[in-house]
């Protein structure tokens, strides 16, 4: 009994690991004078874009942002792909 609750704890530590790594980028503006920035940010919840909506608008407000728009959720190598769009925006918020 003991071997086979082994598997299924280390399934779950892998699962654990794998949902702690979350990004999402977005879209967000300024208002008078109008600017807007791309970004890439690091959330905390689960991996989704209505997650990422919640967490992004409250940081991006704080800065005096609005959030317009979360393009997508990916895991590190895939916001490690877009840190040269990013810029100064990569996780900043």
């Amino acid at each position: 009994m003991r071997y086979s609750i082994l598997p299924l704890a280390l399934l779950m530590a892998l699962g654990t690991a794998a949902q702690a790594e979350c990004y999402a980028d977005y879209k967000a503006k300024q208002d008078d004078p109008l600017r807007l920035h791309y970004g890439v940010a690091e959330i905390d919840g689960s991996c989704s874009v209505a997650t990422a909506e919640q967490e992004l608008e409250g940081r991006l407000s704080s800065g005096g942002w609005q959030l317009l728009e979360v393009l997508g959720t990916f895991d590190r190598a895939a916001a490690e792909s877009r840190r040269n769009d990013a810029g100064d925006n990569y996780l900043r918020y």
